[in-house]
């Protein structure tokens, strides 16, 4: 019911990464959307699309079921939006003014974490989104050191000083007197390999979208885009500033990206320092394998013509052969 306010103090599971589940206590308010501050430097895109067209359809007919999560805003009045932009935004399109929030008292680190742990289920999310999510958390964990209160979805290279964390392991074995016991016994894992154990990738891929980070927002527009690939980025990203405003200008002016090993001789120029808007138009002007014309033909329409027992490489040979006898005849012809 909008508009309503619940005192009573609740519990909210939010899904996180890997089927985990974030546990919030507070109290339930129902605030005004002007209320809610969005979070500061959120990595997750909130797009007029279809998907928030069909939320927004949601809201008009059932309003919001899952309450939003906030905190008390550290910048000043109102409250810090941690999970549910896309809620917000869906209310806001459907005119709906106030909406649930779960309010809770979480510290700077806590919150980065919880923001994370709940946009990285989006079933679709982009590279740039992801890069930054994995660094801001990776850096929140950094900052929460040893602690081992964490749950797996609470503790986010040498990627950012790669802080050591403090795990559990349960360890079950007969004690002296001949009884099964069970205990905790601590475990150092590297902050990477923690976050990498949640989110499913490796530490390796994880440092690979941090890289993305240091890509100027036009090259990554284009990484967003499919332009550019993945791959291709993360060499990229080692070039400078100045660097890749003139690797950017000169694709634009070309419309051409660089593939793998161009983007890997570009990064090794720079790093010697012969990295120049003349070296970057000389690399890009190469033809590039998928770049040169090909004539595909169907197997089906030429197998009729070529012995059964004719190999892949025998069939083009003869080809060949053939092209050459018949561009050798035009040839004759025409000198006649």
């Amino acid at each position: 019911m909008a508009g309503k306010k619940q005192d009573n103090s609740s519990i909210v599971q939010d899904e996180g990464v890997g089927s985990k589940k974030n546990t919030f206590e507070g109290k339930i308010q129902y605030l005004s959307l002007n209320q809610l501050a969005d979070f500061k430097n959120h990595p997750f895109k909130v797009e007029m699309n279809t998907e928030l067209f069909e939320l927004m359809q949601s809201i008009e007919k059932e309003g919001v079921l899952v309450p939003l999560l906030a905190r008390p805003n550290p910048a000043g009045q109102g409250y810090e939006l941690i999970a549910g932009h896309r809620r917000k935004a869906a209310s806001k399109w459907a005119g709906v003014d106030k909406v649930p929030v779960m309010v809770v008292e979480l510290d700077d680190n806590q919150a980065v974490i919880a923001m994370v742990d709940s946009n990285l289920q989006r079933e679709h999310i982009k590279p740039s989104e992801k890069a930054f999510a994995y660094r801001m958390k990776l850096e929140a964990m950094k900052q929460q050191g040893k602690r081992t209160d964490l749950t797996l979805s609470q503790v986010g290279t040498k990627l950012l000083d790669n802080p050591t964390l403090s795990v559990a392991k349960v360890v079950a074995d007969y004690d002296e007197s001949g009884e099964w016991k069970l205990q905790n016994e601590p475990v150092k894992m590297r902050a990477d390999e923690m976050l990498a154990r949640q989110v499913g990738e490796s530490r390796n891929q994880i440092a690979r979208y941090i890289r993305l980070t240091y890509l100027i927002p036009k090259i990554l527009d284009w990484v967003d885009e499919g332009k550019i690939a993945f791959t291709v980025a993360v060499e990229l990203s080692y070039l400078n500033e100045e660097q890749q405003y003139e690797l950017h200008a000169v694709m634009d002016i070309e419309q051409c990206t660089p593939s793998l090993s161009q983007a890997n001789r570009l990064k090794r120029m720079s790093q010697s320092g012969k990295l120049d808007m003349d070296a970057i138009y000389l690399v890009l002007e190469e033809e590039k394998p998928n770049q040169r014309e090909q004539i595909r033909i169907r197997s089906d329409r030429l197998n009729p013509y070529f012995p059964k027992d004719y190999t892949v490489r025998q069939k083009i040979e003869l080809i060949e052969t053939l092209v050459k006898e018949w561009h050798r005849e035009q040839m004759q012809v025409k000198s006649r």
